[in-house]
């Protein structure tokens, strides 16, 4: 008995359970949604709806907030429909922050200004009474983008060979919320963390706002080719309805490691070095920071002297040839990393030239000069006279020398494969000779009307420089208007009156000859004469005086060359000799006739001894 009584009390109290779950299942049901999301700081809406089986006029609605932390609920609003009793709790957060609306089949709540606190479960409840009570909840969930990222790295540099990875950068998002998430990038690809090479480190704090600031620091074992990467980190954080990502700038990270291997070079000048120049030699390293140097200049057998540098850099002052050869750079605290080069210095010498200064030649011979300059390069030697190109190569061969080969011929060396370097020497060429006159006359004639003035003039070369000197027949009315005499060079001008028929005689002589020129000047009278005239005996006297004044000017230009050559004494004693011996010839007397009559009709004296010299105006009278 007592067993089935216990089983028909089972039965009766599963039939009640039953049927008062099915009566509150059926009588009231609430549908809210899972979540909303909003920014911090904007409006957030949230709707409740509610559905009753049968017709109802009366229900109440309240809301609630849960606590995170405690899991408690807290109301916020009651509400009963189709009256006015419609209450926002007081003295709660929500008190004056929250809109309610409701009607007969939803109620939804308006909340202003969302803060990070509001981030929690708003539960809506409608109570049927006798048709029931139901509720449901809705996550409120409150977002706020955080600042953008800020990375700084490190300003020491990094050893590759530091055993364990090292600080390399450190990335900052604030205020944010939710937590934001942090990535890291070596050259735009992901840093996933290795143990060994890569570590990551993450904290966050929570600000008075209630946002969160993220921090995130990169360890990395670094190798020589990171010298040039570049590090950032990406921020990724939660919007409403998607994730977002904000990528900070790049830095890098200066890499310490070891010098491997030494280089020497020439900085300057580039191209060729001559003697005079400023050499620069460059020493440098691989490795990181750049190592300190020793420069040195290797000095036969590999022995070395150490040469003042600063820091990687060796100044050569004005080079000579003395200071090529092979350089080198090595690191102070590792004399096996060393670069050496070779330094090669170009010169030239002084041209040399043979003969040297200055070489005589007589007129006619010839001569070989030569011109040569010591150089580690290939010459170009070119002979030059009065700005005039005579020659090239380094000898210059002179022919048959004439007075025009007098004078200075320089000798300039050039290198053609480096133009600054370049020479010269000159040799002064002296050439002796007997006089020769300017011109290829030997005879002059003229006409000229009487009672005029004639200017004649005379030039001679000849090495010593000649002397000139003017013998006049027919005329006494002469003077020298012009004389000059150079190295080679004599010139004199006369101006004579032409009274009648004159001969003039221009003798040049010097040490090594005499040359002669004779001018003819033929008298043309103003006004015709009556007087009876020949023709024929006037042309035999002119004939006649010229021959006798050629004559006089040779005797006496050859006593004057040998008295310079010493051959008559040049003492009084010398020339009372030669007259003794020669007094029936001291004066040459020349008759001419004219129309061949008998009678004399002029005799002319001619007096030419060249020992005693009677000076430029000296005056023949006929």
């Amino acid at each position: 008995m007592d067993e089935m009584a216990l089983r028909q009390k089972a039965a009766c109290l599963c039939l009640f359970l039953f049927l008062h779950a099915w009566n509150v299942k059926a009588g009231v049901e609430v549908t809210m949604q899972e979540s909303v999301e909003v920014y911090l700081g904007d409006s957030a809406e949230i709707q409740c709806r509610f559905n009753f089986t049968d017709p109802i006029h009366n229900f109440f609605v309240q809301w609630f907030v849960k606590d995170k932390d405690s899991g408690l609920r807290t109301r916020i609003y009651y509400g009963k429909y189709n009256t006015v009793d419609i209450v926002v709790d007081d003295d709660t957060e929500y008190s004056g922050r929250i809109n309610v609306t409701l009607d007969q089949h939803r109620s939804r709540l308006t909340l202003q200004e969302v803060q990070i606190t509001d981030e929690r479960k708003f539960i809506c409840q409608a109570n049927g009474v006798s048709a029931g009570v139901d509720e449901s909840k809705t996550h409120l969930r409150v977002f706020a983008p955080p600042d953008a990222p800020a990375i700084k790295g490190v300003q020491s540099g990094i050893s590759v060979t530091n055993e364990m990875p090292s600080k390399v950068a450190t990335c900052e998002a604030r205020n944010g919320f939710p937590k934001a998430n942090i990535t890291w990038y070596r050259n735009s690809m992901p840093l996933v963390p290795s143990a060994g090479l890569v570590n990551v480190w993450t904290s966050d704090t929570v600000e008075p706002s209630g946002l969160y600031s993220v921090q995130s620091t990169l360890e990395y074992q670094v190798v020589k080719g990171d010298q040039k990467a570049n590090f950032s980190c990406e921020v990724s954080f939660l919007v409403p309805g998607a994730i977002r990502t904000a990528e900070s700038s790049s830095v890098g990270v200066t890499v310490y490691y070891p010098t491997t291997m030494v280089e020497l070079w020439r900085e300057s000048p580039t191209g060729l070095v001559k003697e005079g120049d400023t050499v620069e030699l460059r020493c440098q390293g691989d490795g990181n920071p750049p190592p300190n140097f020793i420069f040195s200049k290797i000095e036969g057998d590999s022995a070395s002297v150490d040469l003042e540098s600063r820091s990687n850099v060796l100044m050569l002052q004005a080079v000579t040839r003395r200071d090529g050869g092979v350089y080198r750079c090595r690191l102070r605290d590792d004399e096996a990393q060393k670069g050496d080069m070779e330094l090669s210095v170009k010169y030239l010498d002084a041209a040399a030239v043979i003969p040297k200064e200055s070489e005589v030649m007589l007129r006619g011979e010839d001569l070989m000069a030569s011109c040569n300059a010591l150089s580690n390069l290939p010459t170009s030697i070119v002979w030059y006279k009065d700005g005039r190109t005579v020659g090239k190569g380094n000898t210059l061969h002179l022919q048959d020398a004439t007075y025009e080969t007098a004078g200075e011929y320089l000798c300039e060396v050039t290198v053609p494969e480096l133009p600054g370097l370049h020479t010269s020497g000159s040799v002064h060429i002296i050439v002796h000779g007997g006089p020769q006159l300017v011109g290829e006359e030997q005879e002059v004639h003229l006409e000229e009307a009487l009672g005029r003035t004639v200017n004649l003039s005379c030039e001679a070369r000849g090495h010593p420089a000649p002397s000139i000197t003017w013998i006049f027949v027919g005329s006494q009315s002469w003077h020298e208007i012009f004389s000059r005499s150079g190295e080679h060079v004599t010139r004199s001008v006369v101006s004579v009156a032409v009274n009648s028929n004159i001969s003039v005689v221009c003798n040049t002589s010097n040490d090594f000859g005499i040359d002669v020129r004779t001018f003819s000047i033929k008298a043309i009278p103003l006004v015709t004469s009556s007087a009876p005239f020949s023709p024929e005996g006037s042309g035999v006297v002119i004939v006649v005086i010229i021959l006798s004044l050629l004559l006089v000017a040779i005797m006496g230009s050859v006593l004057f060359f040998l008295h310079r050559k010493g051959k008559i004494p040049c003492g009084r004693s010398g020339k009372q000799a030669i007259s003794k011996e020669k007094t029936a010839k001291d004066d040459i007397v020349v008759e001419l006739k004219n129309n061949g009559n008998a009678k004399t009709e002029d005799a002319v004296l001619l007096k030419a001894v060249n020992g005693e010299k009677s000076g430029m105006n000296e005056q023949v009278s006929v």
